[in-house]
């Protein structure tokens, strides 16, 4: 004879106020248990797409009412979300990994804290955390700096910027811009180690590393396809040199073949130095050279 079934446990009712749920990246099963307790007493959850949630909620046998809320939400919807935070509790959730990381949410978090609203964040899966584990780059420090531009002078900037920076540095980026931005971090940051992770968690996750080069050319004979995060390594600490003499001869060599300006970017790229000085440096050998 079967033992009675337990009879459901009821979980008390939730605070009104927003809460921030991480949800899977991929594989449904990294749903944590206090998240899906979450959603199922939220009376509304704000997504990105009610589509993408839908089939999370499914998976868990939740029915909540979904409300979109994503980049081309205006004010108004945002006020609409708030006003519903101080009388019941609102779920936030992104279509996967943990909101406000390179998503909108920051705004909603930023006026719910100012009108008094309680927040509360459940912590959970995002890709860039699961990338920089799989990569075998160094994690000690790390700088998350969501998607590069898509154009060409936009991602040199950014690149241009970060270069100097002895962290590891962490993009988003998207299968048809991959090897774009690939050609651009050989062109900036040359000599750095690369990752490319995607799929993660997914059936056919994949983490490849190496040079940018390298990576590219492997790329464009495999466009890729899904979700990606992009790792390039911090410059390495034997590039850091100091020494006159030795900052001569590598500009007296890239002066060679390249303009003053061009060697000075080159080497602060991939020697973290600075861009100012060695272009003021380069500018002195070639008036010596003419």
């Amino acid at each position: 004879m079967m033992p009675p079934a337990e009879p459901a446990v009821e979980l008390p009712a939730l605070s009104p106020g927003l809460y921030i749920v991480a949800t899977p990246i991929g594989n449904l099963g990294d749903i944590t248990q206090r998240a899906a307790d979450t959603l199922r007493r939220c009376k509304v959850i704000a997504c990105e797409d009610t589509r993408v949630t839908a089939k999370l909620l499914r998976h868990l046998g939740i029915a909540v009412p979904m409300r979109r809320y994503d980049d081309h939400s205006d004010a108004g919807a945002r006020a609409e979300l708030l006003a519903e935070m101080t009388q019941s509790p609102v779920a936030l959730v992104s279509d996967a990994g943990t909101p406000l990381i390179s998503d909108p949410g920051y705004r909603l978090v930023r006026d719910a804290r100012a009108q008094g609203i309680a927040v509360t964040s459940l912590p959970g899966a995002s890709a860039a955390t699961v990338a920089l584990t799989l990569a075998g780059l160094p994690t000690d420090r790390f700088l998350f700096a969501g998607f590069l531009p898509p154009r060409d002078k936009g991602r040199a900037d950014v690149l241009a910027e970060l270069a100097t920076l002895r962290a590891t540095l962490v993009f988003y980026e998207t299968g048809p811009r991959l090897v774009a931005s690939l050609a651009a971090i050989d062109h900036s940051l040359p000599g750095r180690e690369v990752a490319v992770a995607r799929e993660l968690t997914k059936t056919f996750e994949e983490c490849r590393t190496g040079n940018a080069a390298e990576l590219a050319d492997h790329y464009r004979a495999h466009p890729p396809k899904g979700e990606i995060v992009l790792l390039v390594g911090p410059p390495p600490a034997e590039s850091l040199i100091s020494a006159p003499a030795d900052i001569d001869a590598l500009l007296g060599e890239a002066l060679k073949r390249m303009k003053a300006s061009q060697a000075a970017t080159t080497l602060a790229n991939s020697h973290g130095l600075d861009r100012k000085m060695l272009y003021g440096r380069a500018l002195e050998l070639r008036s010596r050279q003419t």
